[in-house]
């Protein structure tokens, strides 16, 4: 593991998960849990593909554990997607 892949770094572009939310209300709670994490921005939800993908902006580093646990307190699960290209 590295850094840029146990972390979210602030920045335009943030982190995208997979996520086993399905319905706009279980997406609310997966968001809800998320923005409780301290540092979270903004979120943005793409509705048009599955697995749903959530992107995450911070304004701070924020670790990927920390929103992984958050979610599952909820009930769901969410997983990383690949680095992003530079």
């Amino acid at each position: 593991m590295s850094f840029l892949s146990e972390n979210v770094i602030p920045g335009n572009h943030g982190q995208v998960f997979g996520t086993n939310a399905k319905t706009e209300e279980e997406l609310n709670r997966v968001k809800n849990a998320i923005l409780s994490v301290d540092g979270i921005k903004d979120i943005m939800i793409d509705m048009e593909i599955y697995p749903k993908e959530i992107t995450v902006h911070t304004s701070k580093l924020v670790e990927i554990k920390e929103i992984e646990d958050r979610v599952q307190k909820v009930g769901f699960h969410v997983i990383p997607k690949g680095l992003f290209l530079l």
